[in-house]
């Protein structure tokens, strides 16, 4: 019974990701290509912005937290880890298509090489920010013991 629980989770946190991927490139988008802002800038705030969403659904319908937000508990490691998955794939994206450039490789095996080294960066936050929310951020309170339900 655990492990379909989990399971359902993680379908529903794939929801989720899906859904706020989804989000963040339409923002993307927009913004690149009919308002003509920076690419940097944009991704930064299409990121943001599909933060918030993915942060609530996450919240709501994945672990069913139904008590209020905890801004410092919840909020601020959920945003700070979005960030740093920001940062840190605009830095392995940066050094692979320096790598593949060094290589002399040409524009198709490099837009390949930044495709794959960007979805392997988030592939592995992907799993450490569901570990991260499962175990701390939205955990349920213990049980006490009183109200726990004792075989007849």
């Amino acid at each position: 019974m655990r492990a379909v629980k989990t399971l359902a989770k993680l379908i529903r946190y794939a929801a989720v990701s899906a859904v706020s991927t989804v989000t963040a490139l339409t923002l993307l988008g927009l913004l690149v290509g009919v308002a003509g802002a920076p690419a940097g800038w944009s991704n930064a705030l299409a990121t943001a912005i599909a933060t918030v969403p993915s942060f609530e659904l996450n919240r709501r319908w994945v672990w069913g937290a139904r008590a209020s937000r905890s801004l410092l508990r919840q909020a601020a490691p959920f945003f700070a880890l979005s960030l740093s998955g920001l940062v840190l794939s605009t830095l392995t994206v940066h050094i692979a298509a320096a790598w593949a450039t060094s290589l002399g490789w040409g524009r198709l095996a490099r837009t390949v090489t930044v495709q794959a080294t960007n979805l392997a960066t988030f592939g592995v936050l992907w799993v450490f920010q569901y570990v991260l929310c499962d175990r701390l951020l939205f955990r349920s309170p213990p049980v006490p013991v009183e109200s726990r339900s004792t075989p007849a």
